[in-house]
């Protein structure tokens, strides 16, 4: 009983681990709105320090909690870092030859992880490019949580994906890739915007206003995202797309070999 108890107690500590890493970044994106609408003001850039520093230790206990209960080893750990760090070098060449609007080549390579090997270890992926990145971009800043956040939901997300084990024709499951990658180009930056809309003074129109009700609220933010980041995040939803159906089939291939090599086993969520 106890031998079989164990590893049933590791894997929910390690759900309500990923949760709590989950509540943070909601929680981090909604506290100015909620302290602004109590007149306690919104300013949080002294938070941003201790908010990644709250992720960063979710992130570590997150990956001794899924090594402890097998379900991810050493091997697989020293998979994440080699993904983690590709990844991070494809952002640099991002900063040194910017692409178009806001496309960026790291969120195909987060995607792809987290369909393969299951949503803890995407989040995780996804959450862990952005802080190396952004250290070796000197991209450091107030900003960084909700980047870390937003890239970790993203690899999570993707591990909620169907289609793995159903032997899906190889067009069938580009296609759903692709689309999943259209959906969170918009969607990262929806969010991100979230996390410094609420202090711009622009367009009475469509600026945040305390106490509207939330017809109004979501009415002002697609005004603002329209105007202000529409265009450009629609050149990360078609790069996501355009780099998962030309990179996709070689990069799963290789991920499921490495999968089968490792002997690591893709959690169940």
């Amino acid at each position: 009983m106890t031998r079989q108890s164990g590893p049933a107690g590791r894997h929910a500590f390690s759900l309500i681990v990923f949760a709590l890493a989950g509540l943070l970044g909601v929680a981090a994106l909604g506290y100015p709105f909620v302290a602004a609408s109590l007149g306690q003001g919104a300013g949080r850039a002294a938070d941003a320090p201790l908010v990644v520093a709250g992720l960063l230790t979710l992130c570590v206990l997150g990956m001794l909690v899924e090594a402890q209960s097998g379900s991810l080893n050493a091997r697989g750990i020293a998979l994440m870092g080699v993904l983690v760090a590709l990844n991070s070098a494809l952002r640099l060449v991002e900063n040194i030859i910017p692409g178009p609007g806001e496309f960026s080549p790291v969120f195909a390579l987060i995607i792809l992880a987290g369909y393969v090997f299951g949503a803890r270890f995407g989040f995780l992926t996804g959450a862990l490019t952005l802080l190396v990145s952004a250290v070796i971009t000197a991209g450091i800043g107030p900003w960084l949580p909700y980047q870390m956040f937003t890239a970790g939901w993203v690899g999570m997300s993707a591990g909620w994906l169907p289609g793995r084990g159903l032997n899906w024709p190889r067009w069938k499951t580009l296609a759903l890739l692709a689309g999943f990658g259209v959906m969170w180009g918009f969607a990262y930056g929806a969010i991100l915007n979230l996390s410094f809309w609420y202090v711009l003074a622009g367009d009475p129109a469509t600026a945040w206003v305390p106490g509207l009700d939330a017809g109004a609220i979501i009415a002002r933010y697609g005004g603002f995202y329209a105007v202000t980041s529409f265009v450009p995040d629609l050149f990360r939803a078609l790069g996501n797309a355009a780099l998962l159906v030309v990179f996709g089939p070689p990069t799963l291939k290789a991920l499921r070999r490495a999968r089968r090599q490792l002997a690591f086993e893709r959690e169940t969520e």
